[in-house]
């Protein structure tokens, strides 16, 4: 780990990810300086701890301009992520204008290092699994659409000679998640679980130190410059087995219960109908239920070989502590 202490700039920092990643860097002796849209659930810990903390937007220019200055590395986490009920032009504005106004930040201020927090859903669908950073560029919703278009802006710097990479994260998981995986828990905790599909399809978590790990590492190794990377954990799962693991890190042998797919698709495309036109939040919705269907599955050996990424903990181990935070802090 650099020895030198560093001024460093986290954008979407109260988050989940972005708490995990500060903390890491605190931990190192590093100073750094937080900005978020909302305080967040970590927001208070991470002001205890030492970190300088503005609540502002990346879509503010000026303001990233103004936090930009004087700063060593910049890792930028900030995204308008999936809502049903969010307006495109809100992420567009986030994440693609977001990117341009902290990459043109970063150039005018002589930045050492920036790197990018993408997501593995650029590459949509995977129909050949394992999928590498090579692989087919195919988002299926407009998250994951601008996710992308915020990596060709990146793409525009780079090749003016800026340090810059790319991390393309899979499922992220790990104690602090308010709301991903809990969902997972709390399906399996009766002992059954509703399966619509065969099971089969694949999925790729990422343990939230291992994705902090991989951007410590893309600061450090010279090697990552102007490189994008693929971040998951060593492997991936079938929904089936996924499903299992996580019931046996709670003490239940879950029963699956196959059902059909489609109709369930049919009904949350209904169901979002009715609800965008009577203005409410929809209790289940495509992009959740495409769960049951997406094969997500990738291949790490380029962060592997230049990185020196190495996902130290494993799925039963990441899970179980996951389940003990969820437990202490009133999730399950």
């Amino acid at each position: 780990m650099p020895e030198q202490k560093q001024k460093v700039l986290v954008t979407g920092g109260t988050g989940f990810t972005g708490s995990a990643l500060v903390k890491r860097l605190l931990e190192r002796g590093h100073d750094v300086r937080v900005v978020d849209n909302q305080k967040g659930l970590f927001h208070d810990e991470l002001e205890q701890l030492g970190a300088e903390i503005c609540i502002g937007s990346v879509t503010d220019r000026e303001l990233m301009f103004e936090l930009t200055q004087g700063v060593d590395v910049v890792h930028h986490l900030a995204a308008a992520f999936r809502k049903i009920d969010l307006p495109e032009e809100v992420y567009w504005d986030v994440n693609v204008n977001g990117t341009r106004h902290l990459l043109e930040a970063a150039e005018a201020y002589g930045v050492e290092k920036f790197v990018y927090c993408s997501t593995c859903g650029v590459h949509g669908n995977v129909d050949s699994p394992p999928a590498a950073e090579t692989a087919p560029i195919a988002p299926e919703d407009y998250y994951q659409y601008t996710k992308y278009e915020g990596e060709k802006v990146a793409q525009e710097f780079i090749k003016k000679g800026m340090d810059v990479t790319i991390l393309r994260p899979a499922a992220i998981y790990g104690p602090g998640d308010p709301e991903r995986w809990v969902i997972l828990f709390r399906q399996t905790k009766p002992g059954t679980f509703p399966m619509f599909g065969d099971g089969n399809v694949t999925y790729h978590p990422l343990y939230i130190d291992n994705l902090v790990d991989a951007f410590e590492m893309a600061v450090e190794s010279p090697q990552s410059k102007g490189q994008t990377y693929l971040i998951a954990d060593k492997e991936y799962y079938t929904l089936n087995d996924l499903v299992k693991i996580v019931g046996e890190v709670q003490g239940k042998d879950v029963r699956i219960v196959h059902l059909p797919f489609w109709p369930l698709r049919a009904t949350a495309a209904a169901v979002e109908d009715v609800s965008r036109a009577a203005d409410i939040p929809p209790p289940i919705f495509r992009r959740r239920v495409d769960w049951f269907r997406q094969n997500r599955a990738f291949d790490v050996t380029k962060a592997e070989r230049e990185l020196g990424y190495d996902s130290k903990v494993d799925l039963r181990a990441g899970l179980r502590r996951t389940y003990e935070w969820y437990q202490a802090n009133g999730y399950l």
